[in-house]
């Protein structure tokens, strides 16, 4: 099985608009999935993402997680 993000907005609805450096592919591991959230949340906030789920396959592993920075 593969690995995929689903890019959240504030109302909990997939995100429009992603921007270039947004993976929409699908991560061989949840390893590397999760290696690209950490680095890319940034731009992906300023796009409008608000949170993300991620999906093994069919199966939602987590989320929604918020990629806001903690205060």
């Amino acid at each position: 099985m593969n690995w995929l993000w689903v890019y959240l907005d504030k109302e909990g609805m997939p995100t429009q608009g992603l921007p270039e450096s947004a993976a929409t592919n699908e991560f061989p591991t949840q390893s590397d999935a999760e290696t690209y959230i950490g680095a890319e949340w940034q731009a992906l906030l300023d796009a409008g993402v608000d949170s993300v789920s991620l999906y093994e396959g069919d199966r939602l592993v987590y989320g929604p997680m918020s990629i806001h920075p903690e205060s």
